[in-house]
């Protein structure tokens, strides 16, 4: 890893984003075009009510990816997290469980398709002159879910386990037998819809097929039989970690899904009827997703680049990085604009021929839904960049904004107004808008970008030690922000003439890692409650999940080295299998934590009580994120002190009896 970071903070960045970007590209433009093969065999072979079938369809099948997503990009990270960890066999019970969950889940979605098609099918605006073809081709459809599922979750885990080229293989060996298997049941056998199914799925299951096979070669873990044994708490964590692509993808489900009930609802009402718009959209916005593709992976190449250079305090180089890609981002887009304003009528007809009113939409819908695609240029990269230095508030707003926030309520308050073409103007309002946020967001985060400064005030640590305890002993103490944690940790040192790691593991990790002690002061030992939605385009550690692995390797290493005082950093869990431990939690009341966070660290008296309540939220969720348990459950600790009883003075010297008891418990167990 030390080798990949020094290559992130020296490289020329172009020549860094053509090495990430390029394959993450071929693989987002590999299943956009997955989805687009049929539509184009069916738009020859059956005509524009075979693709309007399915794209009703189509929303179904985005529930499942996002379902296989969620699985594959979590036990990917789970993977990732747990080899930094030095946890073999624990990364692959993680795998193995993820792989367990998609076999599960993938089989009920399969059941509960099969059962209830039709009604599934309302829910997405399936009209009455498509319910047959969207009936024929949802059921075979159906029939492949598991395949498509399992092969998709796969995918992801490959990659993290080091081979991104055997995962581009078998994704694009499935694109292309669909490519060869769609004319031939469509034309050849006269199958219509069914044998563009038919060909899907069976490419869907050789990218299964070879995708299992791939599990008994697995080059960072050994996966056994009982592994595969679902863990609650195992598949829980997985599910967490993938929970940004779940979101992502569902929102485009909703998207859909409204958009096809409003076009076919203001359709009927215009010259154009209901099936021509829910066709030729359909179309249209998977279009447009390729244009998306083409941006998510430049960016998304960027993204490792972006968050080590942020976090070892490189800003000129995360400038140039976020402008290379802008500048590419916006060149693809604008070229984009280009081909949708002054040929919309050619790209129509790759997808087959139509009457006179299915040009007319056709031509309509690309120059005014895609009227403002060059913004995509900006808000795409955008939001990846505030996932790539930990801005997860921010991220999640850019994220979500166009989808959710701008685009639903846009379709509904436009259809409403002005009918079918208010749905058609609902694209350009929510990318502008969701434009000039990203914008926004840049310019003040590019304004302050190296100017923030550590507000914190860590002490010096003392290594000078004169030892008095007979045995090694640890003591790991966590703490509520305010409540005298730190300076009772550091009375106890003082008192047993033991060592004192605080201050001691930033200034390692800065010369381990290369990122910034400002960086790793403001970063380490929190975490944001939106922290979860920065997974999902760049698959491995990130460096929050970084400064964690290499902190409980110190931990681990000055532990069995000898006695001390630790504090926080989940020290309490990463060494709770060894006995000469004695793990401490100190609270305190918000009066007094307000006391001394006004006096010793010279907040706002009107903003402590606020600020308290933030940190201590970012200690929580980091806890929970990487133990899996509640930062202030009492049960992870031998003795929870409220320090306002005793004081600072008399907690250090009942913890330290503690400590003594602790060592005459070890030497009677000799």
């Amino acid at each position: 890893m030390e080798n990949e970071e020094n290559i992130l903070g020296h490289e020329k960045i172009g020549k860094l984003i053509k090495k990430f970007s390029i394959p993450c590209m071929i693989s987002l433009l590999v299943n956009s075009l997955y989805n687009i093969v049929d539509q184009i065999f069916i738009g020859w072979g059956v005509g524009y009510l075979g693709n309007g079938a399915t794209n009703v369809v189509f929303p179904l099948v985005m529930v499942c990816l996002a379902f296989a997503l969620m699985l594959g990009d979590g036990s990917s990270a789970y993977l990732s997290l747990k080899l930094g960890e030095k946890k073999k066999k624990e990364a692959g019970i993680g795998v193995a469980n993820g792989i367990s969950a998609a076999i599960i889940i993938s089989v009920l979605f399969c059941i509960v398709t099969l059962s209830f098609l039709p009604q599934l099918l309302n829910l997405f605006g399936c009209t009455d002159n498509l319910r047959e073809y969207a009936l024929g081709y949802g059921y075979i459809i159906a029939i492949g879910l598991p395949f498509m599922m399992i092969g998709t979750m796969l995918n992801s885990i490959i990659r993290a386990d080091g081979n991104p080229k055997y995962s581009m293989t078998t994704m694009v060996s499935g694109a292309i037998l669909n490519v060869i298997l769609d004319p031939i049941f469509i034309f050849v056998f006269k199958m219509g819809v069914e044998g563009a199914a038919i060909a899907t799925i069976i490419s869907q299951i050789l990218t299964f097929v070879l995708n299992i096979a791939y599990i008994k070669k697995f080059k960072s873990i050994d996966i056994s039989k009982k592994d595969f044994k679902p863990q609650i708490s195992v598949v829980k964590k997985v599910v967490m970690l993938g929970i940004s692509s779940f979101i992502t993808q569902m929102s485009f489900v909703f998207v859909m899904a409204v958009e096809n009930n409003l076009l076919g609802k203001h359709g009927a009402y215009s010259k154009f009827g209901s099936e021509i718009p829910i066709t030729v959209l359909g179309i249209v916005m998977k279009m447009s997703q390729i244009l998306n593709s083409i941006i998510i992976g430049i960016a998304a190449g960027a993204q490792p680049i972006v968050g080590y250079n942020y976090g070892a305090g490189k800003y000129d180089r995360v400038k140039k990085t976020l402008k290379t890609i802008l500048g590419i981002s916006v060149t693809v887009s604008t070229v984009a604009f280009i081909l949708f304003q002054t040929i919309p009528e050619k790209l129509i007809s790759i997808f087959g021929s139509g009457d006179e009113l299915y040009m007319e939409f056709a031509c309509l819908s690309f120059r005014i839904y895609l009227m403002l695609c060059i913004c995509n240029g900006v808000q795409i990269p955008s939001g990846i960049f505030f996932q790539a230095i930990g801005k997860s508030f921010k991220s999640a707003v850019l994220s979500l904004s166009r989808q959710i926030l701008l685009l639903i309520p846009a379709f509904v308050i436009l259809g409403e107004l002005f009918g079918i073409q208010g749905i058609l103007y609902a694209g350009p309002l929510a990318d502008g808008i969701a434009f000039l946020i990203a914008v926004s967001l840049l310019i003040i985060e590019i304004k302050k970008l190296g100017k923030s400064k550590m507000t914190s005030q860590t002490l010096i640590d003392d290594t000078s030690t004169d030892n008095k305890l007979n045995k090694q002993i640890v003591i790991t103490i966590s703490r509520e922000y305010g409540s005298g944690g730190r300076y009772i940790g550091r009375l106890i040192a003082d008192k047993l003439g033991i060592k004192f790691y605080d201050k001691e593991f930033i200034t390692k990790l800065a010369e381990e890692t290369g990122l910034s002690e400002e960086y790793i002061e403001n970063n380490e030992q929190k975490r944001d409650a939106l922290a979860g939605l920065n997974n999902g385009y760049y698959f491995g550690l990130d460096n929050s999940d970084e400064l964690f692995i290499k902190e409980a390797e110190m931990i681990k290493a000055v532990a069995n080295k000898e006695s001390c005082v630790i504090i926080g950093r989940c020290s309490d869990f990463i060494l709770k299998d060894k006995e000469n431990v004695v793990k401490v939690f100190i609270y305190s009341n918000m009066e007094d934590k307000i006391k001394r966070a006004t006096n010793i660290y010279g907040f706002d008296k009107s903003k402590a009580e606020k600020e308290i309540k933030r940190i201590d939220k970012l200690r929580a969720n980091h806890y929970k994120y990487y133990t899996e348990k509640e930062w202030s459950e009492h049960s992870n600790y031998d003795i929870c002190i409220n320090s306002d009883v005793l004081g600072v003075e008399k907690s250090a010297n009942l913890i330290c009896e503690l400590v003594k008891e602790k060592e005459n418990v070890l030497k009677a167990m000799i």
